[in-house]
Protein backbone atom coordinates (compact mmCIF):
# COMPACT_ATOMS: atom_id res chain seq x y z
CA UNK A 1 0.00 0.00 0.00
CA UNK A 2 1.39 3.36 -0.84
CA UNK A 3 0.69 6.65 1.37
CA UNK A 4 1.84 8.63 -1.41
CA UNK A 5 -0.52 9.88 -4.65
CA UNK A 6 1.10 11.36 -8.05
CA UNK A 7 -0.27 14.79 -8.89
CA UNK A 8 0.56 17.54 -11.24
CA UNK A 9 1.03 21.06 -11.20
CA UNK A 10 1.89 23.53 -14.07
CA UNK A 11 5.27 25.39 -13.39
CA UNK A 12 4.56 29.31 -13.18
CA UNK A 13 7.28 30.30 -15.01
CA UNK A 14 7.56 27.46 -18.13
CA UNK A 15 3.83 26.59 -17.84
CA UNK A 16 4.99 23.14 -18.14
CA UNK A 17 2.94 20.70 -16.02
CA UNK A 18 5.09 18.54 -13.47
CA UNK A 19 4.88 15.68 -11.58
CA UNK A 20 5.06 15.64 -7.72
CA UNK A 21 4.62 12.88 -5.04
CA UNK A 22 2.57 13.70 -1.99
CA UNK A 23 2.55 12.01 1.01
CA UNK A 24 -0.59 11.91 2.40
CA UNK A 25 0.22 11.64 5.78
CA UNK A 26 3.44 14.53 5.96
CA UNK A 27 2.42 16.45 2.99
CA UNK A 28 -1.25 17.94 3.66
CA UNK A 29 -0.85 21.66 4.59
CA UNK A 30 2.75 22.01 4.19
CA UNK A 31 4.84 24.49 1.77
CA UNK A 32 7.91 23.26 -0.26
CA UNK A 33 9.95 24.74 -2.57
CA UNK A 34 10.92 22.63 -5.09
CA UNK A 35 12.89 22.90 -8.89
CA UNK A 36 10.85 22.80 -11.91
CA UNK A 37 11.74 19.66 -14.13
CA UNK A 38 12.56 21.61 -17.01
CA UNK A 39 13.77 25.14 -16.53
CA UNK A 40 14.68 24.64 -13.17
CA UNK A 41 13.40 27.62 -11.25
CA UNK A 42 12.59 27.47 -8.01
CA UNK A 43 8.43 27.06 -7.38
CA UNK A 44 6.62 27.26 -4.08
CA UNK A 45 4.60 24.35 -3.77
CA UNK A 46 1.51 24.66 -1.08
CA UNK A 47 -0.52 21.34 -0.69
CA UNK A 48 -4.06 20.89 0.87
CA UNK A 49 -6.57 18.80 1.18
CA UNK A 50 -10.41 19.58 0.62
CA UNK A 51 -12.84 16.61 1.10
CA UNK A 52 -10.61 13.72 0.19
CA UNK A 53 -9.12 15.95 -2.74
CA UNK A 54 -5.43 17.17 -3.03
CA UNK A 55 -5.05 20.43 -4.32
CA UNK A 56 -1.42 21.90 -5.52
CA UNK A 57 -0.64 25.33 -5.72
CA UNK A 58 2.32 26.19 -7.29
CA UNK A 59 3.72 30.04 -7.18
CA UNK A 60 6.98 32.15 -7.96
CA UNK A 61 9.23 31.93 -5.20
CA UNK A 62 9.52 35.42 -3.79
CA UNK A 63 13.63 36.12 -3.16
Amino acid sequence: MSLTNATTFECPYCMTINDLEVDEVYDIDQTQIVDCQICCQPIVVTVTQNDGEIYVHADVENE
